[in-house]
């Protein structure tokens, strides 16, 4: 596929606002997840990644009709690392209906809608919203994505995608199929999601919610930790003669087994799939990939099948690792958060491990590396699997 620039990119999670936040955390190896604050007296005993400050920050006013927990993060995300600037810019060689807006959230504003009915007015059938949630928009799963419409001015294609986990990566491949066939000339790429009940009990219902910080990857692990993040990406067709060094989106892959509407295929296929077609589009061999971020929850079944899927296409001297010991398992928002890391890898070198983990399951292969390294790559890849088997997975490069 004909490479994309990356013009900028930011993220903002329980380790802080912004991509040095995320940078300084992952070479500290310092972790964002906290005993689980959200909610009510009678909250789950569990781990959370949860964003600092959101309570204390009010949407603008021209955009308190978007007024909710997901919006918020959304606003505080798009203010980072100079993406206002990128998106000024970018309106400016292509104009706004020209610069398309693709985001990925799993719940979106469903915390606003769960607040609105434990709120309801009136009395049986006259029961009605609060007034000041009586706005239909942030009850949409579309909340998100026309909220970042409206905050950036932007006025080309507007999608939202809602693919459970996997959300945040596919925006690449979308925003992507977009610019290639004519529709746009850049994206504003991202994802956000946030705590709220539905997700904490939801998962909790699963039984993948483990009642102490997560590990990935370990013999002992026994589930997930939640957590809440947003981040973007501004990406537009390269430039013939890029300048060294510039980031990239080389490839990316998508798959959907449907094998299990919350399980992984057990052989793993859709997963093979995905990280195969994102190499073949990338036009790279697999042992040319330098860093690989996993999805890698920590739920028993869902690592031990990515980690033989890796082992499959991937030698041994890759370096493979899930961050989610740092973030918490951020759902819509993993795909565009887990990318910058992967992009901070490329530019940095740092290679994160896997916090909290200490015994690697024997059913893991030589490429999942628990310690950080540190060396320059060319590539980095990403993957995101959500439920239904709908799998993506994004290779990034350096021109």
């Amino acid at each position: 596929m004909p490479a994309l620039a990356i013009r900028a990119y930011t993220a903002t999670t329980a380790l802080g606002r912004g991509r040095q936040a995320q940078a300084d955390a992952l070479e500290a190896r310092r972790s964002g997840l906290r005993a689980n604050d959200f909610g009510g007296p009678e909250r789950l005993q569990c781990w959370i990644g949860r964003v600092e400050g959101l309570e204390q920050s009010p949407l603008p006013a021209p955009l308190a009709g978007w007024e909710c927990r997901n919006n918020r993060l959304a606003w505080l995300a798009l203010q980072q690392d100079g993406l206002p600037q990128a998106v000024a810019e970018a309106t400016a060689r292509h104009g706004a209906d020209r610069v398309a807006v693709v985001v990925g959230t799993s719940t979106s504003s469903i915390g606003a809608s769960e607040e609105a009915y434990t709120r309801l007015d009136g009395e049986g059938d006259a029961r009605h919203f609060p007034a000041d949630l009586d706005r239909p928009i942030v009850h949409t799963p579309h909340s998100l994505g026309d909220f970042v419409r409206q905050a950036t001015g932007l006025g080309g294609p507007c999608i939202t995608v809602a693919t459970a986990c996997s959300s945040s990566a596919k925006v690449f491949a979308q925003a992507a199929r977009l610019i290639q066939s004519g529709q746009a000339d850049a994206a504003l790429v991202g994802g956000v999601d946030t705590l709220c009940g539905s997700v904490l009990y939801g998962f909790n219902a699963l039984q993948l919610v483990a009642p102490e910080p997560c590990r990935p990857f370990d013999v002992t692990r026994v589930g997930l930790s939640l957590g809440e993040a947003g981040g973007f990406a501004l990406v537009e067709r390269a430039d013939p003669q890029p300048a060294a060094g510039t980031l990239q989106l080389r490839g990316y892959g998508e798959s959907s087994d449907a094998h299990h509407m919350s399980a992984p295929h057990p052989e793993g296929l859709g997963a093979q799939l995905a990280m195969r077609d994102a190499l073949a589009r990338a036009g790279i061999d697999a042992d040319e990939v330098g860093y690989l971020n996993l999805h890698g929850t920590a739920t028993p079944a869902n690592d031990s099948i990515e980690a033989a899927a890796v082992a499959a296409i991937f030698g041994d001297g890759l370096h493979a690792s899930s961050t989610k010991g740092w973030t918490g398992h951020t759902l819509g928002a993993a795909g565009i958060v887990e990318s910058v890391i992967a992009l901070l890898a490329l530019e940095t070198g740092l290679l994160p491990g896997i916090l909290n983990s200490s015994v690697p399951d024997p059913a893991c292969g030589p490429q999942i590396r628990f310690d950080n390294a540190r060396r320059p790559i060319n590539y980095a890849m990403n993957n995101s699997f959500g439920f239904g088997g709908n799998n993506a997975s994004l290779v990034f490069g350096r021109a």
